[in-house]
């Protein structure tokens, strides 16, 4: 009978034993090492256990100084100054032996209560600590970074590393000791109450201890509002003016906080006064503390005050009043974007542009003018190339190589796969994990092609054809922009007649990375990490075979280095040897004083900061998954401190192969954010920027922006270099005219060579010269009536007309846009480039090939013909 009644206690205690033995297994002893192995494949072993060192350090010192705060006080208050009888309890042996037997219980068996208590509030306490290790490091290994702030004079690096640290120990802290303070008060109270034969007044130890811990709350709380002062650096209070504290923040809200922090410090002395003075008790100086507290608190939560403010002394002369303010947020927000170092070339316009279509003759110049836009390249690779069912192009990327004697720019993208796109009778388990586990080989053709005829190809099909020189001896595609799932690999399976038609070329894993499954042993581990028991069971899985995990580039990246943040457009690099994938990668913070936030549509959306570098180019390897960081910006204070934290994981840029330096460019997400961010704030006087008279925005062609591109093209900059640039063009507000032409390129314009230098220059355009921006010229093409028919006669012909991307080339004196013409076919979807569009001033001329259309307009221009002329050029017509 009695063990009946003792059985559902047992089943209770198996199901938290068998629960706590689960949890132990898989999220302490799988995660560990599969994660352990992991690393060691990718020879960061190192770094894997410097990781888990810094982790347990941190987290471990913190939880055992708060224990040890806890249990301290605990102690003290149970065994020393909580028990206070009289004298004459003392002298009466009974009542002195009752007294003691008490007080042995009471601390006895207290100290079984608070040791545990203090365990767990210990590690309560410390969890946003453990949450916020990384951000230790840099407490802990962050250095000066030679900048200081216009209100309070720290260094930025204070606000970067020290200031969310000192944020989060205040806070920490003051929970601590108020717990501390209540719980010593209640155990002191219940010693007084509970032991027998007390004195009636607390003894002077209780209150000096109860003092102490008090005064240790009022002076967190006095910490909290001085690291508050800092709070107003990032008020969003004069957006959408300027950002950062303005007139209002810095003479009525920061005297207010020095004023609390008085009357706190003066409340809290009356307190403790009234608390030992027995004889000259008084709540006069504590009742006029709390009132002159919560008259600053009142004024400082008051609207009335800051409106009146505003009203009276700040919009009556804005600029003089909040004029430094302005500036200070121009400062920073330059510096924290990384804009500072921007060249700005006055542009000179003719609008005799003769000259400069003399000067732009030379056929080099059309080489590289790109006509087929990614978005519809795509398309027609998929098409074309994508050859079996299972091969997908993610996307399309630009690059330039060294082809017929100069740096050409193309088109390329790999050739991955993807198992979704079988047949779902194929979709498999063996298919997708031990068959089909990678893409091969990749497709280049030229930017800059002729209209009315086939694709150009520098690199095709899964025989890898090039006719100027493309080879890669290891062209398999295990990591990739796919979401790609687990592979084992090599394994029993035969894998022949896959990516080629050769019966020979079905090549096994050659790679160095992976990890290894040796045993049974792993196997079974892996089959319950993957929750997949075919692992275990399948006999095509052989002790040489490899286990490939993370196989997306950016989830691998990330699983490796959380610190960083991913531009989202990764880019293919072909070598001799294998392709290579080069990630952009970059730091961030949102605590850089004095700079405007991001906003939301910059890199993913999904992190706010006000502070940016790409300090890191991640290199992955395509064929093995190896990957390299380097280190791109060494003057970042960020990417200096995860340096010193984990040496040897970031390389010098020096470092880098030559094969893929020369593949380096300028960040697309990065040149996006800091040309929207610059278009306000190159207007760098408090006036300019108050009037926002100058204010630019991104050049749309029917509505839609025109982002940035590349483009590959000799500038006169450095002597007969080529150099591969990003492009973007801005307009004013609600104006369409050309204001600017930016580009972003990483030339070394002082060595003139391709060492990677990257730097922005800006072609401003004069206000007194009308210089057409893509919408206008859109409206140009739009209204020629030779073009509008050409369109509506091939409309009519079973395809459909789209305009591609228009790009705007700066010539010397001169504006030339492009613009290709795409027809797709109604049944195939295959876009076909038609024909290629040319105007420099309001002179337009459509033709096959970019080099007839221009010579077309340069006889327009030499003929003088300013009036209205035919759209289609002489060739065309015929």
């Amino acid at each position: 009978m009695r063990n009946w009644k003792l059985l559902p206690a047992l089943m209770a205690a198996t199901l938290v034993v068998a629960a706590v033995l689960y949890v132990a297994f898989y999220f302490v002893f799988l995660d560990f090492f599969v994660d352990l192995w992991w690393f060691r494949s990718l020879e960061f072993e190192t770094y894997f256990w410097l990781k888990l060192l810094y982790r347990f350090i941190f987290s471990g010192a913190v939880t055992t100084f708060f224990f040890a705060i806890f249990l301290f006080h605990f102690w003290i208050a149970s065994r020393y100054l909580g028990l206070n009888p009289p004298e004459d309890i003392l002298m009466d042996d009974g009542k002195r032996r009752r007294f003691q037997r008490f007080a042995d219980v009471f601390m006895t068996g207290s100290a079984k209560v608070y040791t545990p208590v203090s365990l767990v509030l210990a590690i309560v306490i410390a969890i946003p600590f453990y949450l916020q290790w990384e951000q230790a490091l840099l407490f802990f290994f962050g250095e000066a970074a030679g900048i200081t702030d216009p209100v309070y004079g720290n260094d930025v690096s204070f606000y970067m590393f020290s200031y969310p640290i000192y944020m989060l120990i205040q806070k920490e802290l003051l929970t601590t000791a108020s717990l501390v303070l209540l719980a010593t008060g209640v155990l002191y109270w219940l010693e007084h109450v509970f032991v027998p034969n007390q004195s009636k007044e607390f003894p002077v130890g209780a209150k000096i201890h109860l003092a102490v811990l008090f005064g240790f709350v009022v002076l967190f709380v006095i910490w909290g509002f001085l690291l508050d002062r800092f709070s107003l650096l990032y008020s969003d209070q004069n957006e959408p003016v300027f950002f950062g504290p303005g007139f209002v923040e810095l003479h009525y809200q920061l005297p207010l906080i020095w004023l609390e922090i008085f009357f706190i410090a003066a409340i809290a002395v009356s307190i403790v006064f009234y608390a030992f003075s027995e004889r000259h008790r008084s709540k006069a100086p504590a009742i006029v503390a709390v009132l002159g507290y919560l008259a600053a608190w009142g004024l400082s939560g008051s609207h009335t005050i800051p409106e009146m403010i505003e009203k009276f002394i700040v919009k009556p002369n804005f600029t003089r009043t909040e004029g430094d303010s302005m500036l200070h947020n121009i400062d920073a927000t330059m510096a924290a974007y990384d804009l500072n170092n921007i060249k700005v070339v006055d542009f000179k316009v003719n609008l005799d542009a003769t000259k400069d279509i003399e000067a732009w003759s030379n056929v080099k110049h059309f080489e590289n003018i790109p006509v087929w836009d990614r978005e519809f390249l795509i398309d027609s690779y998929m098409q074309l190339q994508g050859l079996r069912s299972y091969y997908v192009f993610p996307t399309v990327d630009e690059d330039r190589y060294f082809i017929n004697d100069h740096h050409q720019q193309v088109n390329l993208a790999a050739r991955e796969v993807n198992i979704e796109r079988m047949p779902k009778e194929a979709q498999n388990w063996e298919n997708a994990h031990l068959r089909f586990t990678h893409g091969y080989g990749a497709v280049v053709s030229p930017a800059a092609q002729d209209a009315g005829i086939p694709i150009v190809w520098y690199l095709r099909d899964l025989n890898m054809t090039s006719d100027v020189g493309f080879s890669v001896k290891y062209p398999d595609i295990y990591y990739g922009q796919e979401k790609y799932r687990y592979a084992i690999v090599p394994n029993n399976l035969a894998v022949s007649d896959i990516s080629t038609s050769a019966p020979d070329e079905g090549k096994d894993y050659r790679g160095n990375t992976g990890i290894p499954i040796p045993s049974l042993f792993r196997k079974m581990l892996f089959a319950f990490y993957l929750k997949d028991e075919k692992i275990f069971f399948s006999p095509n899985i052989s002790n040489d075979s490899k286990l490939l995990l993370r196989r997306n580039i950016d989830e691998r990246i990330s699983a490796l280095t959380p610190f960083l943040h991913l531009d989202k457009d990764p880019y293919l690099v072909i070598d001799k040897d294998r392709f290579y994938w080069i990630q952009d990668a970059y730091t961030l913070s949102k605590y850089y004083p004095v700079s405007k936030p991001a906003a939301d549509d910059y890199l993913d959306g999904s992190h706010e900061f006000n502070y940016i570098r790409n300090s890191v180019k991640v290199v992955v390897d395509a064929y093995d998954g190896s990957v390299d960081y380097y280190i791109s910006n060494p003057d970042d204070p960020i990417i200096k401190a995860y340096s010193r934290a984990y040496p040897g994981l970031l390389k010098n840029l020096k470092e880098m192969p030559d094969h893929l330096l020369q593949h380096l460019r300028y960040p697309r997400d990065l040149y996006f954010m800091q040309m929207k961010i610059y278009a306000k704030y190159h207007q760098n006087t408090p006036e300019l920027f108050y009037e926002q008279a100058e204010t630019w925005q991104y050049a749309t062609v029917d509505g839609q922006s025109v982002l940035p591109y590349f483009i590959t093209m000799d500038f006169n900059r450095c002597n007969d270099t080529e150099e591969f640039v990003m492009i973007n063009p801005m307009t004013p507000i609600r104006r369409d005219n050309l204001s600017m032409v930016g580009l972003a390129g990483t030339l070394d314009e002082v060595n003139c060579g391709h060492a990677y230098k990257p730097g922005i220059t800006i072609f401003k355009f004069p206000k007194d010269v009308q210089v057409n921006g893509p919408s206008q010229v859109n409206a140009l093409i739009d209204q020629n009536p030779e073009i509008a028919a050409q369109f509506t006669l091939w409309n009519q012909q079973g395809s459909e007309v789209k305009k591609g991307r228009m790009v705007i080339l700066p010539m010397s004196n001169s504006i030339l846009y492009v613009q290709p013409i795409y027809m797709l076919a109604t049944k195939t979807k295959i876009p076909e480039l038609a024909r290629v569009i040319v105007s420099i001033g309001n002179q337009v001329v459509m033709d096959k090939t970019l080099q007839a259309a221009f010579d077309h307009l340069k006889a327009q221009f030499i003929k003088g013909a300013n009036g209205p002329t035919s759209g289609i050029s002489a060739t065309e017509s015929k």
